[in-house]
């Protein structure tokens, strides 16, 4: 009797094992398991785990969305230009060779005042023309020496020659050393001066250089009074336009007001800088968002609160339970350089809007 009862007892252990580990899901055990773990990690539903100690360490932090109106903003391409009123080029007015001035050829980032000579031009004269110079050089001094003489016997006959004749001696030989004089300064070198006081920006000389007449040989700017140029492509941006700040920066600009005729295809905006602190050079493209008076609803951001996915669209990160992110797809505007409004989203929602980058890269 004791035989039969153990061997019924083995039977029934060996069926319980056999039905405990012959139907069993271990796939759908798998994220119990890594969860257990304790690691960041991205779950098959595409949201992200990452534990509370992990979160301080990566220094997440949230911003509950509220939906609010914002004016509409626009991204334009522009680059960096002298102020006119400011700035300057220098010249030459004929072609000819550089000499340097009297303190040497300035250089770039060289501080020069109005009216500084910064180089020297001399003509460029052919053999035929510069003896054609000395010969009249020549004559017009043999006549004033002519002259000289004529006027000093006349006034010796002051009483017997008519006074007009001594004026009419004067005069003449007046004529001739202005003449003289003329051709002295119309043979020598054009003296290159500063038009305003600032800093050389871009220097294309140097000594011996053959130039010819109207080409930039310096630009000098004043680099608190520097201007934005951006290009528009509608119309009505031109009166529709209320600020600007530099992408990427808090920096605000002025908007000064927009050309009415077409460059190129596009229509320059003319802004001016309200600070004199933004590092920035002549020439250096730039991306300036201009705000417009017409409004937009919207969640405003932070710009590094969006980032992107695999399918290279804008999402932003949903902080939707204590440990677990889900990514949400929105529509972003930019607001100004550092801020955006983003549609999509609903209000109450806990936003991540710093270290939303390290979240995106967990697999």
């Amino acid at each position: 009797m004791s035989k039969h009862i153990l061997i019924g007892g083995v039977m029934l252990l060996s069926l319980a094992q056999t039905w405990a580990h012959g139907d069993e899901d271990h796939g759908a055990a798998q994220p119990v398991a890594a969860l257990s773990a304790e690691k960041p990690q991205r779950l098959p539903d595409g949201r992200v785990f990452v534990p509370k100690d992990t979160q301080r360490r990566l220094e997440i932090r949230t911003l509950i969305a509220e939906e609010k109106s914002v004016p509409r903003s626009v991204e334009l391409n522009g680059h960096v230009v002298m102020d006119p009123s400011t700035g300057g080029r220098v010249q030459s007015m004929q072609a000819g060779r550089i000499t340097a001035g009297p303190k040497g050829l300035p250089v770039a980032g060289t501080k020069v005042r109005k009216g500084e000579v910064l180089a020297y031009v001399e003509p460029a004269l052919s053999s035929l023309e510069r003896a054609s110079s000395r010969a009249e050089q020549g004559d017009i001094k043999a006549k004033t020496q002519l002259a000289e003489k004529q006027l000093a016997r006349l006034k010796e006959l002051s009483g017997t020659v008519p006074k007009k004749d001594i004026e009419a001696a004067e005069a003449e030989l007046a004529a001739l050393r202005v003449r003289s004089q003329a051709l002295a300064a119309g043979g020598g070198a054009e003296a290159l001066r500063a038009p305003v006081s600032g800093v050389i920006a871009s220097s294309s000389v140097v000594n011996g250089q053959t130039v010819d007449a109207r080409d930039v040989l310096f630009e000098i700017m004043d680099p608190r009074h520097l201007m934005i140029e951006a290009l528009a492509y509608d119309p009505k941006w031109i009166n529709s336009l209320s600020g600007a700040t530099l992408a990427g920066s808090q920096t605000r600009l002025v908007y000064l007001g927009g050309a009415a005729s077409l460059r190129d295809g596009a229509l320059p905006l003319l802004f001016r800088l309200s600070t004199t602190d933004t590092p920035l050079v002549l020439g250096q493209p730039v991306k300036v968002i201009a705000s417009m008076r017409e409004e937009i609803k919207g969640v405003p951001l932070p710009a590094s609160a969006v980032v992107k996915n695999n399918a290279n669209e804008n999402v932003v990160w949903v902080h939707e339970r204590a440990e677990t992110f889900r990514a949400a797809v929105v529509q972003v505007t930019p607001i100004d350089g550092t801020r955006v409004v983003a549609q999509g989203l609903k209000p109450g929602q806990r936003i991540v809007i710093s270290s939303a980058t390290l979240i995106n890269q967990i697999r």
